[in-house]
């Protein structure tokens, strides 16, 4: 098996795409490069749909709080706003 590798060049990535799409599933996203700037990254089907899936909402998120019940007490604080000058 080939050295697992991270980066490769486009002309690289095109050449040898089933290695390319295997090192994602294997090892995590693969980038590819554009006159040595990063052009694209390659990503396992897997992991795309595991993070594109929907988080919570704020509200959602909220409601499931470990402090939710927990009587804790928040005051917001009272100052004015500081003096700007224009």
């Amino acid at each position: 098996m080939a050295k697992s590798k991270k980066s490769w060049s486009l002309a690289e990535a095109k050449s040898r795409l089933s290695e390319v799409i295997r090192q994602a599933e294997r090892q995590g996203p693969q980038t590819v490069t554009r006159h040595g700037r990063t052009a694209a990254l390659v990503v396992a089907a897997e992991d795309w749909n595991r993070r594109r899936q929907r988080r919570v909402n704020l509200a959602e998120f909220f409601a499931r709080s470990p402090l939710r019940g927990s009587g804790i007490k928040i005051e917001r604080i009272k100052d004015r706003p500081r003096d700007i000058d224009l």
